[in-house]
């Protein structure tokens, strides 16, 4: 990481408010290339919430220094030895600077701790090329439903030994 001051904690449930404005902040930000403005401007406010009992498990990261929150993500367990990486995102102004890969990695070392080796993810189509890098495969693209009438394309993934 190259962000002066930056540390890397667990998420509580009163950080709501910091990570829901992260969300904001970044995500039509970073996936505007990819994705028309018609889901863009359906699936983004869906998108960009941040879920209380995720902030509440112990498994999910942040980023920060003293000033703001730059990045955010972590993991959630999928049946007996599988888990699933949760909404991974950093702040627009502070991508390719190793924020994302020390958060996912950290998540990566947590899950594997647990005994939880194979880690799925949906991606956003942005988000694919980091995702590989970090050893993640495609599987292919799937419509993820986040409301009625509203779906986001995505790509599932798949890390595993």
């Amino acid at each position: 990481m190259t962000v002066a001051g930056l540390h890397l904690r667990l998420a509580r449930p009163g950080d709501l408010s910091a990570v829901d404005a992260l969300f904001a902040h970044s995500y039509a930000r970073l996936i505007r290339a990819d994705y028309p403005p018609s889901v863009l401007v359906t699936a983004v406010p869906l998108l960009a919430r941040a879920q209380p009992a995720l902030l509440a498990s112990g498994r999910y990261w942040l980023a920060e220094t003293e000033e703001a929150i730059l990045a955010a993500g972590g993991w959630s367990p999928r049946g007996a030895a599988e888990g699933e990486i949760r909404h991974l995102v950093t702040r627009a102004s502070h991508v390719r600077q190793g924020i994302a890969s020390a958060l996912l990695g950290r998540a990566i070392s947590q899950a594997a701790a647990e005994g939880i080796l194979r880690l799925h993810c949906l991606a956003t189509r942005t988000a694919v090329p980091f995702y590989e890098r970090m050893g993640f495969r495609r599987l292919g693209e799937v419509s993820v439903p986040l409301g009625p009438g509203v779906a986001f394309p995505s790509e599932r993934m798949l890390r595993a030994p």
